[in-house]
């Protein structure tokens, strides 16, 4: 029953395995109020849960799923980035994302976007760590601030996610437009959130789950664009997550003092 109520409230496709000449009694009472269909035919059954096979090949880099050649994407430079912005407590409708303090994230191209898709779908099954990765890289943002978004804030209708700043850290508090390849996962994720714990719970991954994150998307061999070897700060073969803030961090401490005070003013 707990099956069927998750299939009636997400609209999953269910498959039931009945290792059984004939149905038990009380299976089929619970399949009586659902639209099913019953087959006691192997090949038949392959057929409906494979489907019909198709001509399309997987990218010729993506033998192995995530065990392939990294992608490098810059979008997500700023994923642990040291902003901490948080969300809104009154109800805020934010107006469309205008990029005036950084430029906006290059968009995917559509052969990228399919190869992050099948990597993201082999990396996790958690809805919420796959999310923010999608969300990453079309809103280019820090996990402080994908971590301000609640279900209500994603629209399906228009394909829009609404991330808050009211503090400015960045852009303030925007509506970004959602990529066809990234609603799959913004969905999931909306879902998952409503029926784990309602409206108030963080869309996408929190602060907290920054190791889980971080390691998932290794997983996926997604990563931000790494410093030249002569700079690195790590090993060989780590992931430096952290570059573009360094980066920023170095060019800040090398402005004279003087020009600081004069800045802050």
């Amino acid at each position: 029953m707990h099956l069927l109520q998750l299939q009636a409230r997400t609209g999953i496709h269910l498959t039931l395995i009945c290792h059984r000449p004939h149905l038990p009694a009380a299976l089929h009472q619970a399949l009586r109020a659902a639209d099913h269909s019953v087959t006691a035919d192997f090949e038949a059954a392959r057929h409906h849960y494979y489907g019909t096979p198709t001509a399309e090949l997987p990218p010729a880099d993506e033998p192995a799923g995530p065990a392939s050649r990294w992608l490098t994407l810059p979008a997500l430079d700023r994923l642990i980035s040291y902003d901490s912005p948080r969300p809104c407590t009154d109800p805020c409708t934010p107006p469309s994302i205008a990029w005036r303090h950084r430029p906006p994230p290059v968009p995917l191209t559509a052969h990228t976007a399919q190869r992050v898709a099948h990597r993201l779908h082999a990396a996790t099954a958690h809805p919420r760590l796959a999310a923010a990765i999608a969300a990453a890289l079309f809103t280019g943002a820090s996990l402080q601030q994908l971590a301000t978004a609640r279900p209500r804030d994603y629209d399906d209708t228009v394909a829009t996610l609404a991330l808050h700043d009211r503090a400015r850290y960045t852009d303030g508090c925007a509506a970004y437009p959602v990529p066809p390849w990234a609603g799959t996962f913004l969905r999931a994720a909306a879902c998952f959130t409503r029926l784990l714990s309602g409206e108030d719970q963080e869309l996408l991954a929190a602060p907290r789950d920054r190791g889980h994150l971080l390691r998932m998307a290794e997983t996926a061999r997604l990563r931000p664009p790494q410093p030249p070897t002569a700079r690195r700060k790590g090993p060989a073969g780590r992931v430096e997550w952290d570059w573009r803030e360094r980066q920023e961090a170095e060019r800040y401490e090398a402005i004279p003092a003087s020009r600081i005070r004069s800045l802050r003013r």
